[in-house]
């Protein structure tokens, strides 16, 4: 009964070598994803941010005001998840290029579906959030043209 525990005890502990010597990395990597908001709900001390997901990022410090497009709600969803056309609006908004972003206003959900709202007052129609990257290239060509006002 020895020899065959002990015979075990060397089978495991061979397995365990073969396994860190063999498959297992020396480096071991921390990542940390810290979310991002993209839109946010309501103004001043009492904003919050919402990330590309729709998650309400509540216990996070509110945005500044006017950093962020604002969407059409006076406070967050109990549930902390936006759903329905505010998710629309967010994933539409989360898919606006880097360059863009900063002059994002707003966003709303009417019969055409979602629009965006710029500073300069220009209004873009996306009608739903597919292909939202796209019509956001589609629209960056249009708003980079000089004849556009």
């Amino acid at each position: 009964m020895r020899r065959i525990a002990a015979i075990g005890v060397l089978v495991v502990v061979g397995a365990v070598a073969i396994y860190h010597f063999a498959f297992a990395t020396s480096e071991v990597e921390p990542r940390l994803t810290v979310p991002a908001p993209v839109a946010a709900i309501g103004v001043g001390s009492g904003a919050v941010g919402v990330d590309s997901t729709g998650r309400v990022l509540a216990g996070w410090p509110a945005p500044e005001e006017g950093s962020l497009p604002l969407l059409p709600a006076s406070e967050p969803p109990r549930s902390g998840q936006l759903r329905g056309p505010m998710l629309e609006q967010v994933r539409v908004l989360a898919a606006a290029p880097a360059g863009l972003s900063p002059y994002l206003a707003s966003s709303s959900y009417g019969n055409g579906g979602v629009s965006v709202n710029l500073s300069s007052g220009i209004e873009i129609r996306f009608g739903d959030a597919t292909q939202a990257g796209l019509k956001w290239r589609s629209a960056a060509a249009v708003l980079a043209d000089p004849a556009t006002e």
